[in-house]
């Protein structure tokens, strides 16, 4: 058994001697929702008035109190705008509840937050990043802050291009919405990182179980949410700053960003934010990565209105990024790759440099928003959302002469959404939403490059309906939900033979889902949820037909593929106690006419370089899985943490391994703080320890081994302090502490590179 493995159950024994070792022990959750619409309240205050103790609800409504003896205990419930709730409690064992508060008169303004996303109420699990933890991933792309959650994984192409893995799914499996918006970009492929600024983000959640009937087919694998503060309602200003330092590629961020509202018109509320990264060559334990620099330059604003009917909001974001690719991943013949690959780091030994050359790849992103609701009688409410975005995508490879300034491809995607929503509540244990979708998108070749396009130009228009109900009584919550989309799909390119190609697709199906959730024991809630998706294929997997750059492989689609048919199967175990929280999930995911990029044997030589060669094929797939999450508190002091995933996945077809899925990881960390309770002044030192294993489940062929398990040490501290009414906080940390040289198998440069030496980052950030 490997040690991470060992350690793993040694922690569960310690967390379950410790399960029940004093009296009242008893916890109270639950859920506080607007009345008239079944939304979630953050911010109502909870409170136990015999035994004095009291909670807080979240962004989801949610609010937990422990240690609680039995009895009969009155509840008094808070929130400004709307009627006190007083009712009794028996509390006899551990118990869940729903609190809906009522607005005390139509005429007070302020009920409504703008800007603030529904809060997602599935029976999926869901995790976040949020407050302290999500202030300490400053810094660091939205694929590396995703990793602090357990069961997500990044799949990466280099060091500076991560894209989120959830359960071993990727790429168009996975949905990513920006303040409630679909993110449409070129995210098919492995280099394609998400256009998106984690500094917009005061939460970060990811739901790990399909969502296509809420969100439609992209939604397979899963829902990450990034959401940005809510807009205010009173009149007022806040702020907050960032800045922020690296040693590797010996970097720089920093981030502005403006909250207030207006004090002349209430109910009007804005947000404003920019930020900016430069870097430049990374470098490994051992030698630098040539060209590895990045240059980032973002911004992006709010602005809503609401009143005790209406809610109005305009968003709009701008994302732009250059980004080096490692020159020694462009080989010039095939003897260079096939001894890059053997020797399996580069060859040259460049110095460091800011300067970013060929190959290389621009992107920015644009992103318009502009949403209303308007509540009705009986606690309904209609939604309208429309978005447009353009993503412009140029990458660059090492050519000859005038060619050498021409992007070898060149991309212009633009995409218009619209969505309506009707919420309703039948009666009070019930409550539910229909809704359509309607997508459009066009993607365009610019011409010029002189290269045959790697894609066609493409046209998509895809509808969708769906219908969601949701059952709540007393600690019970069963929810089921149907949706049936089309989508048709028009592409046209002159191949290589100069000839016009045209083609037309339609897919169309059915998704659903069932699920529920309720505490089963004391300290224990379960919730289960099975669900149906689908996934056509995307247009990278069917026409495919060259030198991919930013990957430096050629890749060779298929358009014969079907739609993928997914059938997911997820449950989690949540203990919670005086001490000690576990949550434990478990998954298997059947998946027929799964596609995969899988590596050959095979070389294409021309006069732009030698490059491997990776083709597109289909099967049928099986998944399954856990996910470990645990935190127990050892003293008011010392808390030890552990966080682990692992992920089988077999072509069922073929009773082979598929390639490019995750290896089974395992986190585990001790963190001190120097303050008990509540304190203006606070300081916690953290050190960590993350153990990768290798994959021995590799497919029959792959251009190199998998590498060797590595596990790696990580330091962090961080400390925050008053300054009048503002709020400094300081942090230091160190990543790969003692320098460890490693591969991680999800990296397609692994051929090519090691992974990232040691990393001083000190970070500044004031709240004002």
């Amino acid at each position: 058994m490997s040690k991470p493995i060992v350690f793993l159950f040694s922690f569960l024994l310690i967390a379950a001697n410790s399960f029940g070792q004093e009296e009242c022990l008893l916890v109270l959750r639950g859920k506080v929702v607007h009345e008239e619409n079944n939304e979630p309240i953050e911010g109502a205050y909870v409170w136990l008035i015999d035994s004095e103790k009291g909670a807080v609800t979240d962004s989801q409504g949610n609010f937990r109190i422990s240690k609680i003896c039995q009895g009969e205990q009155t509840l008094k419930v808070q929130y400004l705008g709307h009627k006190d709730n007083l009712e009794k409690v028996n509390i006899k064992s551990n118990m869940s509840i729903t609190i809906r508060l009522m607005a005390e008169d139509v005429q007070l303004e302020g009920v409504e937050i703008h800007g603030h996303e529904d809060a997602l109420l599935t029976t999926n699990t869901v995790s976040g990043i949020y407050g302290d933890e999500l202030r300490i991933s400053r810094g660091q792309n939205l694929g590396e802050t995703l990793r602090r959650i357990p069961g997500v994984t990044t799949y990466s192409s280099g060091s500076s291009i991560q894209k989120p893995v959830i359960h071993g799914l990727h790429s168009n499996r996975i949905l990513i919405l920006n303040n409630g918006v679909r993110l449409e970009g070129q995210q098919w492929g492995a280099d394609h990182a998400p256009e998106i600024d984690p500094f917009v983000a005061r939460e970060i959640s990811v739901v790990k179980g399909a969502e296509t009937v809420r969100f439609g087919p992209d939604a397979m694998g899963g829902v990450i949410l990034v959401n940005p503060a809510p807009l205010p309602v009173k009149g007022g200003q806040s702020g907050e700053i960032d800045l922020i330092g690296f040693s590797n590629g010996r970097g720089i961020t920093g981030s502005v960003g403006l909250l207030g509202g207006s004090k002349k018109i209430k109910g009007l509320g804005y947000w404003i934010q920019s930020s900016s990264r430069i870097a430049g060559n990374l470098q490994t334990p051992d030698y630098m990565l040539d060209n590895t620099g990045a240059r980032e330059f973002n911004f992006s604003g709010a602005l809503g209105y609401s009143n005790s009917k209406l809610g109005t909001e305009v968003y709009f974001s701008h994302f732009q990024t250059t980004i080096g690719i490692l020159t020694d991943s462009h080989t010039g013949n095939l003897s260079d790759l096939e001894s890059i690959i053997e020797n399996g780091r580069p060859f040259r030994t460049p110095d460091f440099t800011y300067d970013i050359q060929n190959p290389k790849q621009n992107v920015d992103h644009q992103l318009l928003k502009l949403k209303g609701h308007y509540h009705l009688a009986d606690g309904a409410k209609l939604n309208i959302q429309y978005a447009f975005q353009r993503n412009h995508r140029q990458e660059y490879d090492r050519r000859r002469g005038e060619l050498n300034s021409r992007p070898s491809l060149d991309l212009v995607l633009f995409t218009n959404t619209l969505d309506l929503s009707y919420n309703h509540q039948t009666r009070k244990n019930w409550n539910g939403a229909i809704g359509f979708q309607l997508i459009q998108q066009a993607n365009s070749n610019i011409p010029g490059t002189g290269v045959v396009p790697l894609i066609p130009n493409y046209e998509m228009f895809n509808v969708g309906f769906f219908a969601i109900e949701k059952f709540t009584s007393g600690p019970l919550e069963i929810e089921g939900g149907l949706r049936y989309d089309f989508r048709h799909v028009e592409s046209a390119r002159v191949n290589r033979g100069g000839v016009l190609q045209e083609d037309v697709f339609d897919f169309n199906n059915f998704s659903a889902f069932i699920g529920a959730m309720y505490p089963i024991s004391r300290n224990l809630t379960f919730n289960t949820n099975f669900g149906t998706a689908w996934r056509p294929p995307s247009i990278n997997e069917q026409f495919s037909q060259g030198l991919h750059h930013g990957l430096a492989a050629i890749e060779i689609g298929n358009p014969d593929f079907v739609s993928e048919q997914s059938f997911k199967w997820m449950n989690t175990l949540n203990y919670s106690g005086s001490k000690v929280n576990v949550e434990l999930t478990g998954y298997t995911n059947t998946i027929k006419n799964y596609i995969y990029l899988n590596p050959t044997e095979d070389r294409f030589v021309s006069l732009r370089g030698t490059f491997n060669v990776f083709e597109y094929l289909q099967t049928d797939a099986f998944f399954m899985g856990t996910d470990l999450s645990a935190i127990w508190t050892v003293t008011s002091h010392w808390e030890l943490f552990s966080r682990g995933s692992i992920v089988r996945a077999t072509n069922t077809t073929e009773d082979t391994f598929l390639p490019f899925i995750p290896t089974d990881r395992l986190e585990t960390g001790l963190s001190y703080n120097f303050q008990t309770g509540v304190s203006e002044n606070n300081s916690k030192i953290s050190f960590s320890n993350l153990a990768v294993a290798k994959q021995h489940r590799e497919p029959d062929f792959d251009l190199a081994p998998a590498p060797p398990a590595y596990m790696l040490w990580n330091l962090g501290f961080q400390t925050s302090f008053k300054i009048g009414n503002d709020k400094l906080n300081l942090g230091f940390q160190v990543t790969n502490l003692f320098d460890k040289a490693y591969k991680d198998y999800m990296n397609r440069f692994r051929y090519f590179s090691h992974e990232l030496g040691r990393n001083l980052l000190i970070k500044l950030n004031y709240e004002f």
